[in-house]
């Protein structure tokens, strides 16, 4: 049996336990649906983030910050399955290298394509860039709505959660944190 047919079988069993028929016209294809729904969500697990930044690394003598900011995001929770909505800010300071600029969105959801928690997807991202860029700093800021706490639980609609990981610079001088945080922060969404 192979992982889409695992999924489809879990699914089926879901169904079911819930008092559902997975029979009727409604269900009939929703185990398909979710396995393929699935394979989407946690593409990440079979994306190299390293694989990405190297692809798109140049030269440079910049050595002033490069921001990247709203990257909206989508993922799904480790402990409930259910979706982390949010936008992530991601900047850093060259030191003789810059990256394609599409490549640090792509890495944010390498990152968000897999079951996360919030705090270590803010690391994971700010560790990439780090380790592949070796820049003199980096900072990550996440703005995100949880499901786990809207949908059920707390049901405390439209609360967010933000977390940040700031390495070199960004945690070091804090000239370089305070422009990096007006910067994320200048004319910011109003739904984050």
């Amino acid at each position: 049996m192979d992982k889409e047919e695992k999924i489809q079988e879990a699914v089926k069993v879901i169904l079911e336990s819930i008092g559902e028929d997975p029979n009727r016209e409604g269900l009939k294809k929703t185990p398909l649906r979710v396995a393929k729904s699935f394979e989407f969500l946690t593409k990440g697990y079979k994306q190299d983030p390293k694989e990405i930044l190297n692809s798109a690394l140049f030269s440079s003598t910049n050595d002033e910050m490069v921001l990247v900011r709203d990257i909206e995001f989508y993922s799904l929770c480790e402990h409930h399955l259910l979706p982390i909505i949010g936008k992530v800010h991601v900047a850093y300071i060259p030191d003789g290298k810059v990256v394609g600029l599409s490549k640090i969105p792509r890495v944010v959801e390498v990152f968000a394509r897999r079951l996360q928690i919030q705090e270590q997807l803010t690391e994971q991202i700010a560790d990439a860039i780090n380790e592949a860029i070796n820049p003199k700093g980096v900072g990550v800021v996440v703005h995100a709505r949880h499901m786990c706490m809207e949908m059920r639980g707390v049901q405390k609609i439209n609360s967010t959660t933000i977390s940040s990981a700031l390495r070199g610079l960004f945690k070091s001088d804090l000239k370089t944190r305070n422009e990096f945080f007006n910067l994320i922060n200048a004319h910011a969404p109003s739904n984050f």
